[in-house]
């Protein structure tokens, strides 16, 4: 039977079952890895009030102690108020034993109690994180989405934070594409931040689902990021890092998934980014190397993916056949473009034609939205996302 949250009535606030998880998480001294540990030793956060102080004490963490504080502990004033508001807003609350609990999420050895879920959350979905750096460059941004495009065609949910940069460039192409969505907040589900993903919070919650372990209405403490991350590896198959610097927050979410066993996959970048020094430290510790969806899908074994994955072989990416209606010189020069900016000179060689007509060629390819220049006539593929 769910404890999901259905509606303000559905029961009395003195018997509603979600309220011995709200005690349960108000105990002191006992935080995710401790509760973990009674509901696998008594069942249910009910169960774990009517036992014997002697039978919580012999829990790995309880202590007499904290036994007696069990038993002590009231149901908090905040409980049935979030509840009624859950059911007033569209979110659900599932408890860990719940079916609808994610599997994934319930084998870390610290997960959230209580989960709050705006959308459908399919427990049954293979998953796969993508994450990044806030301050993204627009090679990470391009990748990102494009990565995440791959893997929401492919059948599989991407996973990610809501966060600026590389987190929602991945919500983002896996929207664009038409696959589904996961997105794991530092808030309460009340709280969007940043505030401007209103707008994709609401496009997430349509095509997937937006989901807090945190209070409906808590704001985005700086604590928070950090201990969702767990979430986000947790939840997922295997965590991509397309661009971290050295001290980013991402490399949390990839070191959380090794000490989780899932799989860590990192995308390179140039050696003179610090974008990217994060993400090259990661390879070298044994992150796979990903450069497309194929690769991701490889390292992890036989999954359920779409039919038209690649013409339903899993294992080979689809080529880019270059955008329609383009003149030959157009086609030559379009491939040999890349997402890091390169002077014409050194262009020039590489397509057989000198700077004069090259200049013409990509002055057009500009003007179709498909290049860019940067200073110094230097010249890179624009950004799809």
């Amino acid at each position: 039977m769910t404890t999901a949250a259905s509606g303000p009535n559905r029961t009395s606030p003195s018997d509603h079952p979600l309220l011995p998880w709200f005690r349960l998480k108000a105990v002191p001294g006992i935080g995710n890895l401790i509760c973990k540990r009674l509901i696998d030793g008594l069942g249910s956060a009910e169960a774990v009030f009517n036992a014997p102080a002697e039978q919580l004490a012999r829990i790995e963490g309880m202590s007499a102690r904290l036994a007696k504080a069990v038993a002590r502990q009231p149901v908090p004033a905040t409980a049935w108020p979030e509840i009624a508001l859950a059911a007033s807003t569209g979110c659900r609350i599932l408890c860990l034993t719940d079916e609808g609990y994610p599997p994934l999420l319930r084998q870390v050895p610290d997960p959230p109690p209580l989960l709050y879920v705006r959308g459908r959350l399919d427990p049954s979905a293979v998953a796969v994180a993508v994450v990044g750096s806030r301050r993204a460059t627009r090679y990470g941004v391009a990748t990102a989405g494009q990565l995440a495009a791959q893997l929401a065609r492919a059948g599989i949910t991407v996973v990610s934070g809501m966060a600026r940069g590389i987190d929602t460039a991945a919500h983002r192409g896996a929207l664009q594409a038409g696959g589904a969505t996961l997105a794991v907040l530092g808030s309460g589900l009340l709280r969007i931040y940043p505030p401007e993903n209103e707008k994709l919070f609401g496009q997430i919650a349509q095509n997937g689902a937006v989901i807090s372990e945190f209070p409906l209405t808590a704001g985005p403490d700086a604590r928070h990021f950090p201990q969702r991350n767990r979430i986000i590896s947790g939840i997922s198959q295997g965590t991509v890092v397309v661009e971290a610097a050295a001290r980013s927050g991402a490399l949390i979410t990839a070191r959380l998934a090794a000490e989780q066993n899932r799989e860590v996959f990192a995308v390179p970048g140039s050696i003179q980014s610090a974008a990217s020094s994060g993400t090259h430290e990661l390879i070298k510790q044994g992150a796979k190397l990903v450069e497309n969806a194929a690769d991701i899908i490889e390292e992890l074994g036989p999954l359920t993916v779409s039919a038209d994955w690649a013409g339903g072989q899993p294992g080979v990416p689809v080529p880019d056949a270059g955008p329609a209606g383009l003149t030959p010189e157009e086609q030559k020069v379009y491939r040999v473009l890349e997402p890091y900016p390169e002077h014409i000179d050194a262009l020039a060689p590489r397509v057989n034609m000198a700077t004069g007509p090259l200049a013409a060629v990509l002055l057009s390819l500009e003007l179709k939205g498909l290049a860019v220049q940067h200073p110094g006539m230097n010249f890179a593929l624009k950004p799809k996302h």
